[in-house]
């Protein structure tokens, strides 16, 4: 299949972290890619967990210039059934695995186009198709071919009934801060989250709480997150990747609280 408007530029988000595997996929997309540029956007997210990094994806993508291949690998199912997808959405491309990774960029974007991708390469190792498979195939997206396609619906794809928000951690950065997977636009300023012994309301950025004060907030990239000003939310709250957050998101404005801990 020919692709009319390739992308330009590739972003790489995986849950890799340190050591040879990034580095390896960036090689080989330059020799594939020649002066494409490749950014490896995030590379910590949490380990195994498409579920998490799914609410990840399209908050990064907000802000960020159109154009751009979203390379997305988080694969736990590696080496086993799981099939590959690529989607358009928008002006940008999205390449991943189908575990339920692009279900709400795919659902909350603009109109989207999905497909299978049934093209394989003739070499490919068991347990590192990030290197293998996903990183060759995103320089023929740039090249603006998508190999082996099949269009596809969006309810026949893993995790098709995923939410669009998920009331739970989904990434802890350095500074201990607790990014949600819940549009905080959605979410009424008054709201107070009780987590453990602690009642968190909200407050607009981190100067406008004392020191050692856990408060939640809208992020960035559009996510409620829960902070402490110079400290560590993680550990003052013992929240980690995957926990659940008190909020009852059927209900929209005007929250419904159910405490944790």
């Amino acid at each position: 299949m020919e692709i009319v408007r390739p992308p330009h530029r590739i972003a790489l988000l995986t849950d890799f972290g340190e050591g040879p595997y990034v580095g390896q996929m960036q090689l080989v997309m330059s020799a594939l890619a020649g002066a494409t540029p490749v950014v490896p956007l995030v590379s910590d997210l949490p380990p195994f967990r498409p579920d998490l990094a799914a609410y990840m994806l399209p908050a990064l993508m907000r802000d960020l210039p159109s154009g751009t291949l979203y390379l997305c690998v988080v694969d736990p199912g590696v080496g086993g059934s799981r099939g590959v997808i690529a989607a358009r959405v928008g002006e940008d491309w999205l390449l991943a695995p189908d575990n339920g990774l692009l279900i709400p960029a795919l659902r909350t974007g603009p109109q989207s186009h999905v497909y299978l991708i049934g093209w394989r390469p003739p070499s490919l190792s068991d347990s590192f198709h990030g290197r293998d498979l996903f990183a060759p195939l995103a320089a023929r997206i740039l090249a603006g071919v998508l190999p082996g396609a099949t269009e596809t619906a969006l309810q026949d794809l893993a995790g098709a009934d995923w939410p669009v928000d998920a009331a739970k951690v989904c990434y802890v950065d350095r500074y201990g801060n607790v990014m949600s997977g819940i549009r905080a636009a959605g979410v009424d300023r008054g709201t107070i989250l009780p987590v453990g012994e602690h009642r968190i309301g909200y407050a607009r950025t981190f100067c406008e709480v004392p020191a050692g004060t856990a408060f939640w907030y809208e992020n960035a990239l559009g996510l409620l997150e829960i902070a402490v000003n110079q400290g560590k939310a993680d550990s003052l709250l013992s929240l980690f990747p995957g926990d659940p957050l008190p909020i009852d998101l059927s209900l929209h404005q005007g929250l419904e609280l159910h405490s944790l801990g």
